[in-house]
């Protein structure tokens, strides 16, 4: 009998989650999709962009957190749209004044319109402000293991490295820098950014992946709640997968039903 490797839980923050999708909530064409396709998907841990989407600061507005309750999810609110550090670090702290002290965030610092590819310096100026201030930080980063390395080195929560450029769908497309990374680091690593669909995912949790955030890939999908099923899956199926080790690769073909032992051999 093969030895089952037994899974371990995805801790973030010393949370402990079943899912190991998190999603986003930006990009669907109302608020009853955005609710339909986050519970089709399992996610525990939804992610919303304070500068916006409304979480309170505007009060005569539909309010994010009446369809995706805080009982219900973990918010992590995140800084999408901030293109320096100062920007960064105030979006945060508005987000722990509308969420009455919540001190969980995802930091993303972007520096360029183009790609949204991270400024890594500015987000490393953001990440270790924001941790001396109390912050835990899960982080948008490059595919840089070094800058990996420092981003762990200084206390964030979890590093989130792209596998391609955000809202692009090209799938991952660096897997070896990204295994690079999952295989040293001891915090979470997740994909953040480049999915596309299911297979996708997949590959992500199949490389050893804590887990995958996604929005475009589902909100922009012409079944949203249909592709958000699909996503949970995706996960839970590539993790299984790395889990059972796959086969190895080799250069030329092996029957499945091997002659020797045969009747007529």
């Amino acid at each position: 009998m093969s030895k089952v490797v037994a899974d371990q839980a995805l801790v973030i923050a010393g949370k402990t989650y079943r899912s190991r999708l998190l999603v986003g909530t930006g990009k669907y064409k109302d608020m009853d999709e955005t609710r339909l396709a986050t519970e089709a998907s399992g996610a525990e841990i939804v992610t919303v962009a304070v500068r916006r989407s409304n979480i309170g600061q505007n009060p005569n507005e539909p309010n994010l957190l009446d369809t995706l309750p805080p009982d219900r999810y973990t918010i992590l609110p995140n800084t999408a749209g901030c293109y320096n550090a100062k920007d960064a670090v105030r979006t945060c702290k508005l987000a722990r004044e509308l969420l009455d002290g919540h001190d969980l965030v995802k930091l993303e610092v972007l520096g360029d319109e183009k790609t949204l590819f991270p400024d890594v310096r500015q987000t490393l100026i953001a990440a270790e402000e924001l941790i001396k201030d109390g912050f835990k930080v899960m982080v948008y980063t490059s595919d840089d293991l070094i800058i990996a390395r420092e981003l762990e080195a200084m206390g964030c929560v979890a590093v989130m490295p792209l596998a391609a450029p955000i809202g692009s769908g090209l799938g991952i497309r660096n897997p070896y820098n990204i295994r690079f990374i999952v295989d040293e680091l001891k915090v979470p690593v997740l994909v953040d950014a480049g999915v596309g669909t299911a297979s996708d995912a997949a590959v992500a949790m199949e490389l050893g992946c804590d887990g995958v955030l996604m929005n475009t890939a589902i909100a922009a999908a012409k079944d949203p709640v249909l592709m958000a099923s699909a996503m949970k899956k995706a996960i839970e199926a590539g993790r299984e997968a790395y889990l059972a080790g796959r086969m190895p690769r080799k250069q030329y073909a092996s029957a499945s039903s091997p002659l020797d032992g045969t009747f007529f051999s």
